[in-house]
């Protein structure tokens, strides 16, 4: 039988116990229990798959950019739509302040910040498409609303956002 280990077997060796007597050991290294191993005895398992090829690597990248393909597009409208929620809940919140502001008061707010400042609203909501409190555009005109409205003011909001929202409105427009 040919040995092809990398290892060498070391030679037999002359061990001493405590006492000086000399031990005869044929390999230190090894016990008896490992000497049957296949590995020790330099033999190979006969395993043919060592790994994959590139060819399965390759399968499931595209499958992973497939799905990728398909999720991201996904995602992207979901947070556009969500974001539209969030616009017209708070163009909503706002007009009704404006609203209730001009039925308190009676006569409509001279700026966005009027609303703030009378505890109609806790504070100016981010418009979520600029992401900035400072781009919502009032609305005005000297129609009053009520019969009791002394002075006119701001009776609507809209969003300083620029584009289209997914039905094909501007959101200037909402």
């Amino acid at each position: 039988m040919v040995n092809l280990s990398p290892f060498r077997p070391l030679p037999n060796l002359r061990h001493f116990d405590r006492s000086g007597e000399a031990v005869e050991r044929s390999n230190p290294c090894i016990s008896s229990q490992d000497a049957g191993s296949p590995i020790l005895r330099g033999d190979r398992p006969e395993n043919k798959e060592r790994g994959f090829t590139l060819i399965e690597l390759m399968i499931v990248m595209v499958i992973i950019g497939l799905l990728a393909a398909i999720a991201v597009p996904m995602y992207v409208q979901s947070v556009r739509h969500a974001k539209e929620a969030v616009l017209k809940e708070d163009l909503r919140t706002m007009r009704s302040a404006i609203d209730a502001y001009t039925v308190d008061k009676q006569k409509a707010p001279q700026t966005l910040e009027d609303l703030v400042q009378a505890g109609y609203i806790k504070s100016m909501p981010k418009d979520p498409f600029t992401n900035r409190t400072d781009t919502w555009i009032p609305a005005q005109d000297d129609t009053l609303q009520t019969l009791d409205q002394t002075e006119s003011g701001i009776n609507d909001v809209h969003s300083g956002a620029q584009g289209a929202a997914s039905d094909g409105t501007s959101y200037s427009t909402w």
